[in-house]
């Protein structure tokens, strides 16, 4: 029995070790700078995983895994004709990479650490899990993934800066797109609000004594909003001066934490209102309504936001010349691939039914 279970052991190594040696065959070597790197069949199997994460699909057809794998033969290739051309990132630049696209998921600006603690309060996971369920990848690999994709967008814009560059949005174009979509552009009622916050910082008294020491002097006009945003600057001021804009709106009432009654009544105050101090679980803090902008359709020499800078003339021809780069970077990907692909560069060592047996029953 023991001799039966010898074999039957030595017989399941050797296929696992058969099927990790086919999954290190390698598919194709990408050759641009001076070290060549091999696409192996492990290499594609896990962007396909990657991929069935990231569309939510549960398998991929032959001819589809050779689209991904001609994807990665091209990443490659962009990747090391940019390191040629002398476009790389450092470590730290990397860091910030994945800083950026992590602050994008949550939607606001996050360390490493709070992005980690949000996940495991929201997901019961840690870093690395979160990244396998999300991508099929860990940490590491998604920050080398996000680099790699840095690298060649970066190369793909060097190679025809002259050409992105003359792409813009026409005044004949932002016009029409205008007026084709003016229903669109409507900007509902808007309060400005300029608010005084004090962090109780785990000392409630002290804070709350801040709080009734500012109230007092603007209610009594000691000291306008002008001057109290002049001495927050001083080191440890304590406290906070902004402006803040108020939508007349469901989402503006579920981000305030406000039912829509509640905020209807807010919108029924005149501008001039002064605020209770109000006890926050983090903060005190007071408002008065400062301005107040009834609900319109946006002229194309209107700020888009109360606030801000940019006029809806500036906003069509920014969104519609990222349209155009986008289109044309599109094609000179495909240009540029197919320039790349040259003897020189890279060869196919798996093709025609050798490839297509590899890529079965996975």
């Amino acid at each position: 029995m023991k001799r039966i279970l010898s074999i039957c052991l030595l017989l399941v190594l050797a296929t696992t070790a058969l099927f990790a040696q086919a999954d290190l065959q390698p598919l194709a070597t990408v050759k641009i700078a001076s070290k060549a790197e091999s696409i192996t069949l492990k290499n594609l199997k896990a962007r396909c995983e990657s991929y069935k994460k990231q569309t939510g699909l549960t398998t991929f057809t032959i001819q589809q895994k050779q689209e991904i794998l001609d994807s990665l033969i091209n990443e490659k290739l962009f990747v090391q004709a940019g390191n040629k051309m002398g476009i790389v990132l450092t470590d730290k630049q990397v860091d910030e990479l994945f800083l950026s696209s992590i602050s994008n998921i949550v939607g606001t600006t996050v360390t490493l650490s709070q992005f980690a603690q949000l996940v495991q309060q929201q997901a019961g996971m840690t870093l690395e899990e979160f990244f396998q369920d999300q991508m099929a990848m860990s940490v590491d690999e998604y920050k080398q993934y996000m680099k790699n994709n840095y690298i060649a967008q970066q190369y793909v814009v060097a190679k025809r800066s002259d050409e992105i560059s003359q792409l813009s949005a026409t005044d004949s174009e932002i016009r029409s797109y205008y007026e084709m979509n003016k229903a669109s552009f409507v900007q509902s009622d808007i309060l400005q609000l300029t608010l005084v916050v004090v962090p109780k910082n785990n000392n409630a008294s002290d804070a709350l004594a801040k709080i009734q020491s500012l109230y007092n002097d603007f209610t009594s006009g000691k000291k306008s909003f002008s001057q109290m945003k002049i001495e927050m600057q001083q080191p440890n001021a304590g406290f906070q001066v902004g402006d803040m804009y108020i939508s007349k709106n469901q989402d503006a009432a579920a981000e305030l934490g406000l039912d829509y009654a509640s905020l209807l009544q807010l919108f029924q105050n005149n501008i001039g209102f002064v605020s209770e101090i109000i006890n926050e679980d983090t903060n005190y803090q007071f408002y008065q309504i400062t301005d107040k902008t009834s609900a319109k359709i946006l002229g194309l020499s209107d700020l888009v936001q109360p606030g801000t800078t940019t006029t809806l003339y500036e906003y069509i021809r920014a969104s519609l010349t990222a349209q155009k780069q986008s289109a044309y970077l599109t094609t000179a990907i495909e240009e540029i691939s197919a320039e790349l692909r040259t003897p020189e560069n890279y060869q196919m060592l798996k093709t025609g039914s050798a490839l297509e047996k590899l890529l079965e029953g996975w």
